[in-house]
């Protein structure tokens, strides 16, 4: 019994870690590309157990990672250096959905989601003028397709809404 327990839990474990890869190698190339560390956020733990526990908008958990004072680099925010070092980047496991850049704002951001199942997960990355943000989240695939459909009202979705 605890052998079964133990290899459900290493399983599990492995599963998650490769499902977070990516947010993690990201982070990782934005800290040693750059030159940046990230900044910490007090209470993110927190908020994250809230998001896993409560579930608002259908999101299951999620991940952020903000750095600051990457103007200093020399090759920052050059648009073809950022679409290169993102499409280096993304994995097996995200595709890529969205990429706009602003010439007027100097900001660039990319959108990449994982295989749909009752669940999937978004990565969106922005690059500003000094600084970056990376967020993943593990959203419901049924409450994600209601948004798409009414994002006016994307705000007030919950899970409940999404399992009607």
């Amino acid at each position: 019994m605890r052998v079964r327990l133990l290899v459900l839990l290493l399983t599990a474990a492995s599963t998650t870690y490769a499902a977070g890869s990516e947010f993690d190698r990201i982070v990782q190339a934005i800290e040693s590309h750059y030159g940046a560390t990230r900044t910490h956020i007090p209470f993110m733990g927190m908020a994250n157990l809230f998001v896993k526990v409560a579930h608002p908008a259908g999101t299951s958990g999620f991940k952020l990672a903000v750095f600051e004072n990457l103007g200093s680099a020399p090759s920052y925010g050059e648009h073809a250096e950022l679409d290169q070092f993102m499409r280096h980047l993304s994995g097996s496991g995200l595709h890529s959905l969205v990429r706009v850049h602003s010439r007027a704002n100097n900001e660039s951001t990319y959108i990449f989601a994982g295989e749909a199942g009752r669940s999937t997960r978004m990565l969106i990355a922005t690059f500003q003028r000094n600084e970056a943000t990376v967020v993943e989240v593990k959203v419901s695939t049924d409450t994600l397709l209601k948004m798409v459909e009414s994002p006016e009202h994307a705000g007030k979705f919950s899970d409940s809404k999404a399992d009607q």
